[in-house]
């Protein structure tokens, strides 16, 4: 059965993601937002905050897919959640291999599934993203390949803003920014020191705000 959607969006109900949310609204984009549950230590906290911050008019369309037997056994902690109490967790910790591939294929396998021709993922220029796939030659290049062979095109609308810009436009989209959720070091409660949290806090505090 065909969508009558006209895109797809990554969701990871993150500062990023949940603003490109609103903008689609905004543009009016009609769209499926995917969460995809990779094994994650925080994914009961992401979908529920998914259930909640996404916008109203989209909220029911909400899709969740489980591959977490990919990344079962990963010493990650991002999938193996750490005792901040008494672990130290260092950024390499956090790595983790092929990530974005396996999301960006599977989101456009889905959409080109459904009859849906645009993904759009909230990627960003990000100064501490250590994967291998987060470079712009990278998303270019399976952009380029997924069209090539298929009918499905990845856009970034945001791939050239800081966080900082992010955040502005979250504010004149009127996002809930103090509901969405990103750390990666905690399932519950953001730990404010992980790599996320800091470049989060860091975008925030230079609007002059204290969300978190």
């Amino acid at each position: 059965m065909r969508n009558h959607k006209e895109a797809l969006l990554l969701c990871s109900v993150g500062l990023d993601s949940t603003t490109l949310a609103f903008w689609l609204v905004r543009e009016g984009i009609p769209f499926v937002p995917l969460f995809i549950d990779y094994g994650q230590h925080c994914a009961a906290t992401e979908l529920a905050t998914a259930e909640a911050v996404l916008p109203l008019s989209v909220r029911s369309d909400l899709r969740t897919i489980n591959v977490s037997d990919v990344y079962k056994g990963s010493s990650s902690r991002l999938i193996s959640e750490a005792d901040l109490w008494s672990e130290a967790v260092e950024d390499n910790d956090l790595y983790f291999p092929y990530r974005n591939i396996l999301f960006l294929s599977i989101a456009s396998a889905c959409a080109q599934a459904q009859g849906i021709n645009a993904v759009y993922s909230a990627f960003i220029n990000s100064n501490h993203a250590k994967e291998i796939d987060c470079s712009a030659e990278f998303f270019h290049r399976l952009g380029t390949l997924l069209a090539q062979y298929g009918s499905v095109e990845i856009r970034m609308p945001f791939r050239d803003f800081s966080k900082r810009r992010v955040a502005e436009l979250a504010v004149e989209l009127g996002v809930p920014i103090g509901t969405t959720y990103s750390c990666q070091a905690s399932s519950c409660i953001p730990c404010g020191a992980c790599p996320n949290c800091v470049e989060r806090l860091a975008a925030l505090r230079s609007l002059g705000g204290n969300d978190v």
